[in-house]
């Protein structure tokens, strides 16, 4: 009997060891052969980054799970946010993270994974602005490198401030100096609940309207990572699309916080 169970344990084995090598049986090309190296930066709850090396967060969820269902072993590379892209162009590491959009910018020198979830613009105000009419006629502002910087300069003309950070832009708002704010609206939501930021200051997704294209097609997230490896682009997809249906992303949207309908990202598509 204790036999027979051995030879039954092996072949257990044996079976799952054969199912998992079939698995991976499409070999992905990386910078460190069975090593998925990620450049990430510290941007919760995006990725959190420590300088020890350690990352977790929505964004670290997905490429540790994409690695796991290619046979890969995760290895973080920490740095600067601009050092992340250009560890990836360099061939320094095979990915970067921290709610990257798919541009069309971006597609000449990197590929662009499938979308991963949405990022929303978000009207901040005192008065609670749900729409950019309501915000029309008033002093209004944004962060300069923003995809909705032009649009936003059509419609308000010399009432639009640009500002080189958001810090920059919410002591204004804080101030009254600033009627109404557009940033982000993930991010926003989040270091409001979670780190005091701008208190007083009613944060909107910004409702759709024709004249500031991002409000009507929100930018879509991606990971992004070397440019003509189509092995590690296509386990990105099919790993992302298996993500999504199964709802790993949904899960780790909702875990910080965020409405899981962030990740209806709806077809690919690219911010000009």
């Amino acid at each position: 009997m204790v036999r027979m169970l051995s030879v039954v344990s092996v072949a257990l084995l044996a079976s799952a060891s054969f199912a998992c090598a079939a698995d991976c049986a499409n070999e992905v090309t990386t910078v460190t052969k069975g090593k998925l190296t990620v450049a990430a930066y510290d941007y919760p709850p995006f990725t959190y980054a420590s300088p020890d090396g350690k990352i977790s967060g929505i964004d670290p969820e997905i490429v540790t799970r994409a690695a796991k269902d290619n046979c890969l072993e995760v290895v973080p590379l920490v740095m600067d946010p601009a050092a992340t892209i250009q560890a990836v162009v360099s061939g320094k590491a095979d990915v970067a993270i921290g709610s990257w959009n798919r541009t069309e910018a971006r597609s000449k020198v990197l590929g662009q994974s499938a979308p991963t979830y949405l990022d929303h613009m978000g009207i901040y105000s005192k008065a609670g602005y749900e729409t950019i009419e309501e915000a029309v006629g008033h002093n209004a502002g944004t962060v300069q490198g923003f995809f909705w910087v032009r649009d936003l300069q059509k419609v308000f003309g010399s009432n639009l401030k640009l500002y080189p950070t958001p810090v920059a832009m919410a002591q204004d708002l804080a101030a009254g100096r600033l009627d109404v704010g557009f940033l982000g609206y993930n991010s926003g939501i989040f270091n409001q609940k979670n780190n005091g930021a701008y208190p007083g200051i009613a944060i909107k997704m910004a409702k759709a309207d024709e004249r500031v294209g991002a409000s009507v097609l929100p930018p879509q997230t991606t990971i992004l990572y070397t440019k003509g490896n189509d092995t590690l682009g296509q386990a990105l997809d099919t790993s992302i699309k298996k993500q999504q249906e199964d709802g790993s992303i949904a899960k780790a949207v909702e875990a910080v916080g965020f409405d899981a309908s962030i990740v209806d990202v709806g077809e690919p598509r690219l911010v000009k």
